[in-house]
C-alpha cells in the first residue's frame, strides 16, 4: 500500500538541498512549482499508463492532483518557461541597460546606496531597485547581490557592479549535466526500491557513515573514498566494456546501469547545553555570611 506520510517526512529531508540549490541558483517558487507538475504529468503518461489505453487528463488528474486544465497545457508544452525572474537578477538587468544607469562608455555607474548620498539629478541604487519592485527594499537587494558576490560597496555607499558579476563560470553545462544524471539515477533507484507494487529486484542503494570526526579526520577519510572510487571504477569498467560487447548481437530489449559514488561532509551542529529543571532554577544557596543569591 502507498505510505504517503512516510514519503512526505522523507521528501522533507530529501528537498531542503534542493531548496538551496534553488536559492543558489535563482529558481523561484512558482518556476520549481511547474517543473514539479510537468514532472508529475510525464511520469505518470510514462510510468503509469494502463495497458492498451491512452492516458486522459482525468486520469493523469487523479494520479497527481495536477488540474485538468494544467494537465492539458503542460502534455502541450514541450518545456517549462522560466518566466519568474528572481527580483535581485531583474534589478541587475536594468542597471545594465537603462542608459540613466550607464556611463558614457555604456558600463554600469557606480551608484550611491540611497538618494542623500548622491547629487541632485544623480541616479542611487534605492532608486532603482524601486523601479523594479515597490515591494521589496533596497537593503534586501543589496544583502542578497553581496551574497552572490555580484556587487562591491565601498566605506562612503558607493555601489559597484562587478565586471564578471554574470559571466557564467566554465563547465557549468557539464557540471549541471553531471547533477542531473547522476541524482536523477539515485533517487529512481529509490523510488523503484520502495514503490508498492515493485517490478524486479531491489537495486544497490548503500552507504556507510562516521559521526564526531575531527576536520582533519573528515578530510582523510575524503581522501580514501577517492582512491576506493578511483580502484572500483577502473574494475567497473573493464567488466562493462566486455558485457557491451556480449550484448551486441544478444535480442531482445538492452538496459542502460549507472555505477556511482559520493562522499558528504558536513559540520555537526553544536550540541546544545540542557536547560535547568525548574528545581534547579528556583534553589536558593547561601554565601559564606548567609547571604542569600
Amino acid at each position: 500500500m502507498p505510505e504517503p506520510e512516510r514519503a512526505a517526512q522523507a521528501l522533507q529531508v530529501v528537498l531542503r538541498p534542493l531548496a538551496r540549490l534553488m536559492i543558489d541558483h535563482g529558481l523561484q517558487l512558482g518556476t520549481m512549482v511547474e517543473l514539479l507538475k510537468k514532472a508529475l504529468v510525464e511520469e505518470s503518461m510514462r510510468s503509469y499508463a494502463l495497458e492498451g489505453k491512452t492516458s486522459t487528463d482525468s486520469r493523469i488528474s487523479v494520479l497527481t492532483g495536477v488540474h485538468r486544465k494544467d494537465v492539458k497545457r503542460l502534455r502541450d508544452e514541450p518545456s517549462v518557461r522560466i518566466d519568474d525572474v528572481p527580483m535581485a537578477t531583474q534589478v541587475v538587468s536594468r542597471w545594465i541597460s537603462d542608459p540613466r544607469y550607464l556611463t558614457a562608455e555604456r558600463h554600469p555607474r557606480p551608484l550611491p546606496r540611497t538618494a542623500r548620498m548622491s547629487n541632485v539629478g544623480e541616479p542611487d541604487f534605492t532608486t532603482l531597485v524601486a523601479e523594479v519592485s515597490k515591494d521589496v527594499g533596497a537593503r534586501a537587494i543589496l544583502e542578497e547581490l553581496e551574497r552572490l558576490g555580484v556587487v562591491d560597496v565601498n566605506e562612503e555607499g558607493l555601489v559597484s557592479l562587478r565586471a564578471t558579476a554574470f559571466v557564467p563560470a566554465a563547465g557549468l553545462d557539464d557540471a549541471f549535466n553531471f547533477m542531473a544524471q547522476n541524482l536523477g539515477a539515485h533517487l529512481s533507484t529509490a523510488a523503484h526500491n520502495l514503490a508498492p507494487h515493485r517490478q524486479g529486484p531491489l537495486m544497490l542503494e548503500q552507504s556507510a557513515f562516521s559521526l564526531d570526526l575531527t576536520e582533519a579526520q573528515a578530510h582523510e577519510l575524503h581522501g580514501l573514498a577517492r582512491g576506493l572510487w578511483k580502484e572500483n571504477l577502473q574494475t567497473f569498467l573493464q567488466a562493462a566494456t566486455v558485457a557491451e560487447l556480449r550484448s551486441e548481437e544478444a535480442p531482445g530489449p538492452k538496459h542502460r546501469v549507472r555505477f556511482g559514488v559520493y562522499f558528504h561532509d558536513e559540520r555537526l551542529p553544536e550540541p546544545e547545553t540542557p536547560a535547568p529543571s525548574p528545581l534547579q532554577a528556583n534553589k536558593r544557596t547561601r554565601n559564606p555570611r548567609g547571604n542569600k543569591t
